[in-house]
């Protein structure tokens, strides 16, 4: 005892019982003591497994605790034995396990712990659904709430931990081979928890949660020697985003990057300046975080005043191996200032950083087009034009009488000249008139004899101050029209790029009539899009499509902006009124929402049509049904009477009998056809009303049994239930056509099982036969109208069975669906909602019961 140092746990993870946990820890236990290992068996649970009590043989068990609980005796880890024998090695199993009152801890988890203080290492197993932060997620996969848990934390200060994996597939062939439970419960587990949906999403939780333990471990290892480079051991890609519009198409970009590795992950990161000053958008940051979040990423927000090296600290510091990046939106004079933060990247990063340079739309105030002629210098640069072009002269005349008096008027006016460009090229043209009006006043002033006053006595001075006043405004009025071609260029670029996706939406065929709207409400910035109608001109409008709440338009006149389409619709936008360049792009969209509109009406009308021709065949299908499967029952009902009525036979008893019989079964089987007749034509014109009552399943299902022969069914209902809500002549319609179906398929003296239980949140009912089964491409098949599966004789139904049954659970609010039985057949699963005040409860046992 006390040997001074905490013991090592090492643990075998699985995603749920079966998968070797146990069997790989007794392995363990056996490599061990070869090396000469002092080992023992503290607690091993085997369940009745013969491979797994076959590894118990040669290992050393401590004697178990006996202790009784309400009548019952019970066995437990005797902690205080194992502390006593002292092993170097102690094997418990079950460690999310909860002990029996009156044992020395509540939680198994608690006892290895004890074990672990005195110095005594452990070998121990859990499944990764009782870990305590996933007891809700397990639950919604599984419909079964874990209630034995261990705290994650204790599974994470293991020295070791080894996923024991195994595919879903194999796992469930293992069950259907006995190796993991006894063969009077193997259907039941095989058809609830060990669903193959349920073992594939538990594996992957387990996978999942063992890799985020992997790089916990590789973070701390690469903190402890203080590594700085990347090791690309899993793709991490860190986009560095501003808080412009740009950043979504960033995030969308890497996360498809991340789609195309496993296990990839995306870092969204935002530095902004430690003195607070940025121009980043919180409105656009908050899109931006949920959007990366969306997309299965994080969010990040850093203080760095040197943007590059902090993103590449960042980088680094997580491990990323990738960084994306939107190409620079600066102007070309704007790089006399520094290379930027994608080349100090890309140039910084070293051979272990991929940098991406992702190239994105023009930032602009509207959703692809330019804000207005006015504004497209900028609030900014035309007040800056006004300083350069009004101070800017003032200045300029203060600094030559001071310092250099004496330059000549031709340099003087080069100068002011030079000042009326800089206007233009700042603040446009108003500005570089002001600059060159008030610079000639200036220069005739200060700087034309006679100085001080406005007269100009050289008339050389005179030509020399006209053709400064002309070549300013010259200079003016070209860099004027070179901006405004620069913004007739962008709007037409964008403008082309809005007619593109219009044209490549008509031909996909992708865009809803609320998704174009919306568009255009984003496009133009308004509050609210509608497109209106109308049958003819006095008819009043109605609205086809409508989105935005701020301001409800009912007539295009009463719109800020209209656009008619054709001569009985319009498109109204309300918010604010359009310039007359943008109603261009405005019409391309009202035309295009026409086409949607019209677009969804066909959509509408050809779904009619496929329901009509679905009738049709239907009644075709009826006609081959009533000419052959009807007449068959009919021929025998009539032969039989024919027999009877003739006077040429003699018949005895026993023949007159056995032709009342035939002729009893003959009118059950057309009675059963007409019925399902009657119901399906019920399903197809929609007039099936059900009406839902509270009922318990063991009331209807013993009476939907009352047409199949006596002890072909063995029927499995628990008492103990919820009450469901449903139609109980519905249900017992739908129940009696899936047990006749399954028994009609089931091999002569194989019973057919039905079982019920609950599962998340839903009552099933299951029918299991032992049958030919149904490949997986034909089990939808088969609830089709008149489908019948393989080699069924002809006579023996029309093939409405099964569908008969799916379409009265669909309007019970219920589903039908077939799975594989393991072990060959097919297995109906009834799903039905609960009575409201009914849900299913869990198993009533003790918090400390035994597992």
């Amino acid at each position: 005892m006390g040997r001074g140092r905490r013991g090592r746990l090492r643990i075998y993870l699985g995603a749920a019982p079966g998968v070797g946990k146990t069997y790989a820890m007794l392995s363990e236990a056996h490599r061990r003591v070869e090396r000469g290992t002092d080992c023992v068996v503290a607690l091993v649970e085997h369940h009745g497994r013969p491979r797994t009590e076959v590894m118990l043989h040669g290992l050393e068990e401590i004697r178990r605790r006996e202790l009784e609980y309400r009548g019952t005796v019970f066995t437990e880890m005797d902690v205080d034995a194992v502390l006593e024998r002292d092993p170097a090695v102690a094997l418990v199993d079950e460690m999310a396990h909860s002990n029996v009152p009156g044992s020395r801890n509540g939680k198994r988890w608690q006892d290895i712990e004890q074990l672990l203080d005195a110095g005594i290492d452990v070998v121990s197993t859990v499944n990764i659904q009782h870990l305590e932060s996933l007891g809700d997620v397990v639950e919604s996969i599984t419909g079964v709430r874990q209630r034995e848990t261990v705290p994650d934390e204790v599974v994470r200060r293991a020295d070791q931990i080894e996923l024991v994996d195994m595919s879903p597939q194999a796992l469930r062939r293992r069950m259907a081979h006995g190796n993991i439970y006894q063969p009077d419960k193997l259907d039941a587990a095989l058809s609830n928890y060990f669903r193959p949906g349920n073992l594939t999403a538990l594996r992957e939780l387990a996978l999942l949660w063992v890799a985020d333990r992997v790089d916990e471990y590789l973070q701390v290892y690469r903190g402890e020697h203080n590594i700085r480079s990347t090791w690309q051991a899993r793709e991490r890609i860190v986009v560095g985003i501003t808080g412009g519009p740009e950043g979504r198409t960033l995030i969308r970009r890497a996360a498809r990057l991340a789609e195309k590795g496993a296990g990839g992950e995306v870092l969204a990161v935002y530095i902004a300046r430690s003195d607070g000053l940025t121009s980043a958008s919180p409105k656009e940051l908050a899109v931006q975080r949920t959007l990366a979040e969306d997309l299965g990423g994080t969010f990040h927000h850093v203080v760095g005043d040197d943007v590059p090296h902090a993103l590449l600290d960042f980088a680094r510091g997580v491990n990323a191996t990738q960084i994306v990046l939107g190409s620079s939106r600066r102007k070309t004079w704007q790089y006399v200032f520094g290379p930027g933060v994608g080349t100090t990247v890309a140039r910084e990063s070293g051979p272990d950083l991929d940098v991406h340079i992702v190239t994105h739309g023009e930032v602009a105030k509207g959703r692809g087009l330019p804000a207005a002629r006015g504004a497209r210098l900028g609030r900014s640069r035309i007040i800056w034009g006004w300083l350069a072009g009004v101070a800017g002269p003032v200045l300029l005349t203060l600094l030559l009488n001071q310092v250099a008096p004496e330059v000549g008027l031709a340099n003087d006016m080069l100068l002011f000249l030079a000042l009326t460009v800089a206007a233009a090229l700042l603040g446009g043209l108003l500005p570089a008139l002001a600059s060159a009006a008030f610079g000639s006043l200036l220069l005739n002033y200060y700087f034309t004899p006679p100085l001080h006053q406005l007269t100009v006595a050289n008339p050389k001075n005179i030509v020399a101050i006209v053709i400064f006043v002309a070549v300013a405004v010259s200079v003016a009025s070209v860099v004027d029209l070179a901006a405004r071609r620069t913004h007739q260029a962008a709007r037409l670029r964008a403008e082309s790029e809005i007619l593109s996706f219009l044209a490549g939406s008509v031909l996909r065929g992708e865009t809803t009539l609320d998704a174009l709207l919306e568009r255009v409400r984003e496009t133009f910035a308004m509050e609210s899009v509608a497109l209106l109608e109308r049958e003819s001109e006095v008819a009043p409008w109605t609205c086809a499509g409508r989105v935005g709440t701020t301001r409800r338009v009912d007539r295009p006149e009463d719109a800020d902006v209209d656009m008619p389409v054709g001569d009985h619709m319009a498109l109204a936008l309300s918010g604010r009124v359009l310039p007359a360049e943008d109603r261009r792009v405005l019409a391309a969209f009202a035309a295009q929402s026409a086409v949607v509109l019209d677009r969804q009406r066909l959509v509408g009308e050809a779904e009619h049509a496929r329901a009509l021709a679905e009738g049709n065949r239907i009644r075709t299908a009826l006609l081959a049904a009533v000419s052959h499967d009807l007449r068959t029952p009919l021929a025998g009902i009539k032969a039989a009477v024919t027999s009877l009525r003739s006077d040429d036979v003699e018949w005895s008893e026993e023949d007159r009998a056995e032709l009342l019989e035939g002729i009893e079964d003959g009118a059950d089987r057309l009675d059963h056809l007409v019925g399902n007749l009657l119901d399906m034509s019920r399903l197809q014109t929609g007039t099936v009303t059900p009406l839902i009552r509270e009922i318990d399943l063991d009331e209807v299902v013993p009476v939907a049994l009352g047409g199949v022969p006596d002890g072909s069914v063995v029927l499995d209902v628990p008492e103990d239930l919820p009450m469901v809500a449903v139609d109980p002549g519905l249900l017992e319609r739908a129940v009696a056509n899936i047990v006749e179906n399954a028994v009609k398929y089931s091999p002569d003296g194989v019973r057919v099982l039905i079982t019920a239980g609950t599962i998340a949140g839903r009552v099933e009912l299951r029918v299991v036969d032992r049958g030919p089964g149904v490949p997986d491409d034909g089990k939808d098949r088969i609830f089709e109208p008149f489908q019948r599966y393989g080699d069924a004789p002809r006579g023996a139904g029309v093939g409405l069975g099964l569908a008969v049954a799916r379409g009265f659970a669909e309007a019970m609010g219920g589903t039908l669906a077939a799975e594989d039985t393991p072990g060959g057949g097919m297995t109906m699963v009834l799903t039905l909602r609960p009575a409201a005040d009914h849900r299913p409860a869990l198993p009533d046992l003790p918090a400390t019961a035994v597992s």
